[in-house]
This record gives structure tokens, C-alpha cells and sequence, in this order.
């Protein structure tokens, strides 16, 4: 049995490196995994064009994994050997190469997995993992919407939510996740996009290129208990979008992007460092990752959206979907297959 990875050998080196690495083994409260399919995010090209996050090389990146246990830690109870699972990969906040996706076995955070229905393909369940700890912590987080957490079946809280960049990978999760939370859904997306977000549970979805989005958002808000936006676009320009709903009805704000621009005045909130909901925040992470992932998966109510725009050919071809992915994907998420 052996390991390999597509390593990043030093700073902006482009393409990947496929090479022989060494094999991982699960520490207390750790799984390994063994790849089935590997998702790419922009995080994955922006570290590679401008050497941002890691501390040294080489390394590998990567945050989304599918595949099946190989190995269980110290202190694990609900995963066994050949479960079928998806994980977040902390690579990024470890600097560890055996914690990065990229490879055909990854050490995970037990927290930042979960189990997989039989009929859910593991290319199909890669789209997930990142977007699950972002959105939320863009949600649920004190510091940030501090929304109800979800749980199978909630009842309606008359709380609302606006989530900006409903097609992202982010948004597709967030909508969902609300909505399992009990909480109203209104979103924005292009204009090609509004049926597909709708049918993530969003009430409303406008095009956030129509001249009438604010008043139509806020119109689609009216009678509830207005939380906040979730924005998970992060652009200064998408700041300027819906801080005319702030300024009307006030709320919070969690961000996708670190250092966020653009903000309106006064507003509290902060953007979200997303390992944090299975670590310092975990009490988020010990119901969406632990209880209700696996639970909506199975029943239905959880949907692996975007779907995955599949690249056959295993390690080789990670550096060809990071490129593609650079050149931008609309409602959709680029996936390897191992």
C-alpha cells in the first residue's frame, strides 16, 4: 500500500507535482481517508498564483475529499473501516501535507466528516465539505448570524435570511442549511440560475443584476425577523450590492472572504474562517457536521449541489481542473476522480 500526492513544490509553482508520499495514520480524534474524488476551490489557484496561506513546502492542497475509511483513531466511535464518507481537509490551517486533499490518502479532523447514503456518488459528495464548515459558520457562529442551528424536521422561526451568490458552492449549502435551520430563505443569482437555487429551498431568488433587487428583497423580507446576509460572493462589489438592505433592515453579516472590503458602516459580524465550526466553535460543528449532514443526506433534504463538472484520470489531472476552475464555472464545481 503506498501514497501518492500532487504536491505544490514551492511557492506559485505551476503545474502540481505527482509524486510518491508518505502514507498518513489517524491520531487521536483523526481518520484517514482513502480518496475516491477530490474537489477544487478557488482557494486552490489563488494560493497557487499569488503563494498566499501556506508556510512552507511542499505541500499539498486541497479541502474536499470523498471516499471511505482506512483508518480510525484514538477516540472515535462513529466511523469504522470502509465507511463511505465526505471530509474537510485542514491542510490550509495545518501546513501538514498528509492533512491535504490532493492525495490518494488524507488525515482528517473526525468532526469534519461524515457519512454517506449508498445511492450518493463519492464525485458527487466532493462538492460539499468546505462549503458545509463556511456556510456554517457564516449562519451560526455567535460572532456571526448566530441563527438556530438545523435539525431534521425544525419548525418555522419567522427568522430570515439573505444569501448573497446563491449558485456558489457556499451559497447552494447555506440555502440549505437555513432552511433546515427553520429559517426563511430570499437569494440572489444570475438570471440562468434563479430556478436551480429555488429549488434548494430559497422562497425568493432575483437576479442581483435587476435594477429593482433591493426593493424586491426587501419586499420578499417584509414580516420577519430579518437576521442578516450571508454573503457568499466577499467582493467589495457584492458588499455595495446588499448594503442597501442593510441600511434598511438592518441585521448582521458572515463573509466567505478573509479581511472583508467594503462594508457598510456600523455593521457587526465577521468573516469566516471555516476549520473554526469543527475546532474553537465547535458546538456548531457537533450538530451540522455530526448530526445533520449525515441525517439530510440520507433522507433527502441535504442535496450534493452544484453538480460536479467530472475529470477522469486521477492525480494527474488536478493541476488541468485547477486551471479550469480559474477560468470560472457557473453553478457547478469541478471535481478529480481518483
Amino acid at each position: 500500500m503506498s501514497n501518492k500526492a500532487a504536491f505544490i513544490t514551492e511557492a506559485k509553482a505551476n503545474p502540481l507535482s505527482v509524486r510518491e508520499a508518505e502514507l498518513p495514520t489517524a491520531g487521536p480524534n483523526q481518520v484517514v481517508v482513502k480518496n475516491h474524488a477530490i474537489a477544487i476551490n478557488p482557494v486552490d489557484w489563488k494560493i497557487q498564483d499569488f503563494g498566499i496561506f501556506l508556510q512552507k513546502y511542499p505541500n499539498v492542497l486541497g479541502t474536499d475529499v470523498a471516499g471511505e475509511i482506512h483508518e480510525v483513531g484514538e477516540g472515535v466511535k462513529n466511523f469504522k473501516k470502509g465507511d463511505r464518507v465526505l471530509g474537510h481537509a485542514f491542510s490550509l490551517l495545518t501546513n501538514d501535507p498528509k492533512d491535504g486533499g490532493f492525495q490518494l490518502y488524507t488525515r482528517l479532523n473526525s468532526l469534519a466528516v461524515a457519512k454517506i447514503p449508498s445511492s450518493l456518488a463519492y464525485t458527487s459528495a466532493a462538492v460539499l465539505p468546505l462549503s458545509i464548515s463556511t456556510a456554517s459558520g457564516c449562519l451560526f457562529k455567535k460572532e456571526t448570524l448566530a441563527l438556530p442551528l438545523p435539525s431534521i424536521g425544525a419548525e418555522p422561526t419567522n427568522k430570515s435570511v439573505l444569501v448573497w451568490g446563491g449558485s456558489s458552492s457556499v451559497g447552494a449549502t447555506a440555502i440549505q442549511l437555513a432552511v433546515g435551520a427553520g429559517v426563511k430563505v430570499v437569494s440572489v443569482a444570475s438570471k440562468h440560475n434563479i430556478q436551480n437555487v429555488k429549488d434548494l429551498g430559497a422562497s425568493d431568488v432575483f437576479d442581483y443584476k435587476s435594477s429593482s433587487v433591493t426593493e424586491d428583497i426587501i419586499s420578499a423580507l417584509s414580516g420577519t425577523e430579518f437576521a442578516g446576509i450571508c454573503d457568499c460572493i466577499g467582493t467589495p462589489d457584492a458588499a455595495a450590492a446588499w448594503t442597501p438592505v442593510y441600511k434598511k433592515l438592518g441585521g448582521r453579516y458572515g463573509s466567505v472572504q478573509p479581511n472583508a472590503q467594503g462594508l457598510p458602516d456600523g455593521i457587526q459580524g465577521t468573516s469566516v474562517f471555516a476549520p473554526s465550526v469543527c475546532l474553537g466553535d465547535r458546538y456548531v460543528g457537533e450538530v451540522v457536521w455530526a448530526k445533520w449532514v449525515p441525517e439530510a443526506l440520507e433522507n433527502g433534504s441535504f442535496k450534493a449541489k452544484p453538480e460536479p463538472t467530472v475529470i477522469e484520470g486521477g492525480l494527474d489531472r488536478v493541476q488541468d481542473g485547477v486551471t479550469k476552475l480559474k477560468g470560472g464555472i457557473s453553478f457547478g464545481k469541478i471535481v478529480v476522480a481518483l
